[in-house]
């Protein structure tokens, strides 16, 4: 399919069929999977997911593509092509309760903590999700506390999910190649959460300040807006600073406040 990627769209098309395999054995899709593909751009994976579950989702913004990506794969299963941002479409109307999601992408680095950030609001129908994103992106996803990669991100999407770094990908993989490295995660949202959070809100903003001065202890970094004593309530000492403390910590201390 010739199409010429936009980059008001953040658009690196994949093509390196050695690739293409890896990350398709990584999904692992079965028939009767609820698969939806985020930005399928040229369609270098949809193919094989088509193939190996029988259906398919995919949410395309750039509608130059649509009328090529139906054209191309719909022969092949039950394809259905949603033009529109992925950032407004309400994933849970693609499945159910009883038929969990599985999303799939390669996700525009210009724009893809909000997207991150949006499925995860969604995920009390999605059964994972497999993306390709900024290395270094990935890198503070998964990232362990203690480390310089720990922060926001990190504590934001680990409360919520498993993350996991599977593999690195060569900017010679796309067209055009990007500048950076990318890798693919694997993202597995908790059935019950393990650490529940009495006020998401305040959570965030909690995460949110915590981390906006990363040199500071807890104590000034919070004292704006949260309570010092909330710290003997948590049981966490606020001499430390936030990439010290783990998920379940931060969880705690809002709580307690």
């Amino acid at each position: 399919m010739s199409h010429r990627p936009r980059k008001r769209f953040g658009q690196h098309f994949l093509h390196d069929p050695g690739v293409i395999a890896r990350i398709v054995a990584a999904i692992d899709p079965r028939p009767g999977d609820r698969l939806v593909e985020i930005g399928p751009g040229s369609g270098a994976i949809t193919a094989d997911l088509l193939r190996c579950a029988g259906r398919l989702d995919v949410v395309e913004l750039d509608r130059d593509l649509v009328g090529p990506l139906q054209a191309r794969f719909a022969h092949l299963g039950e394809l259905r092509v949603h033009q529109g941002d992925a950032l407004k479409v309400e994933l849970c109307a693609l499945g159910g309760m009883y038929d969990p999601l599985r999303l799939v992408g390669n996700l525009p680095y210009n724009v893809s903590t909000p997207l991150l950030f949006r499925f995860l609001d969604q995920r009390g129908c999605v059964r994972d999700m497999h993306f390709m994103l900024q290395k270094e992106v990935v890198a503070r996803m998964a990232a362990e506390p203690g480390g310089k990669e720990y922060g926001r991100l990190s504590v934001m999407l680990q409360v919520h999910c498993t993350v996991t770094r599977l593999f690195d990908i060569g900017p010679g993989a796309f067209t055009p190649p990007p500048k950076v490295d990318s890798s693919l995660v694997r993202l597995i949202p908790f059935g019950s959460p393990p650490w529940p959070i009495d006020d998401p809100q305040r959570f965030a903003r909690l995460v949110a300040d915590a981390f906006s001065q990363r040199r500071k202890t807890l104590r000034n970094a919070l004292k704006q807006r949260f309570d010092a004593r909330m710290f003997d309530r948590a049981g966490i000492d606020p001499g430390t600073r936030a990439e010290q403390l783990a998920p379940a910590d931060f969880v705690r201390l809002a709580n307690s406040g």
